[in-house]
C-alpha cells in the first residue's frame, strides 16, 4: 500500500473518530450548544465536560506527538505561525462566534451532520462556504 494511500485511509479513520466524538458528545445538536450558550436563559452546562474533556485531551496528546518529533503520516507538522491579534483575526472570530450563537452548529459539528441534512444546516453551510471564499479575496 502506497504512503499517500496510508495517509488518505488514515485522514478518514480521524475524521470518523471526531465526526463520532461530536455526534455522542451532543456537539451536532444545535439546541443543545445553544442551550449551552445560554447562560443568561435555560442554561445547559452538560457541554463543559465535553470542552474539558477536549482541552485535557489537546493538552496530553500534543506533548505526547511532539515526543515524537514529527507526524506519522507527514513530513512535519503544519502549526499556525501567527502569534499577534490583529483586526482581522478579531473580527473573523467575532463572525465566527455570532454565526455559532445564532445556528448552533460550528464547522465540525456543522459537517458532521451533513446526513441529517435540514434547511437551516444549509443555510449555515451555504453561508460558511460563502464566508471562506470572502476571507480568501481579503
Amino acid at each position: 500500500m502506497s504512503s499517500a494511500t496510508v495517509k488518505t485511509v488514515a485522514g478518514y479513520i480521524a475524521g470518523l473518530l471526531f465526526g463520532l466524538g461530536l455526534a455522542v458528545s451532543g456537539m451536532t445538536d444545535p439546541a443543545r450548544v445553544l442551550g449551552f450558550l445560554d447562560i443568561t436563559g435555560a442554561w445547559d452546562p452538560t457541554l463543559m465536560f465535553v470542552l474539558g474533556g477536549a482541552v485535557i485531551t489537546t493538552f496530553i496528546g500534543y506533548r505526547l506527538v511532539y515526543v515524537r518529533g514529527g507526524p506519522l503520516f507527514g513530513n512535519g507538522f503544519q502549526l499556525p505561525s501567527k502569534q499577534e491579534l490583529d483586526v482581522k483575526l478579531l473580527g473573523g472570530a467575532a463572525l465566527f462566534g455570532i454565526g455559532w450563537g445564532l445556528s448552533g452548529y460550528c464547522p465540525g459539528p456543522a459537517i458532521a451532520s451533513l446526513g441529517g441534512l435540514s434547511l437551516p444546516l444549509l443555510a449555515l453551510l451555504v453561508a460558511m462556504v460563502g464566508g471562506w471564499f470572502i476571507a480568501k479575496r481579503f
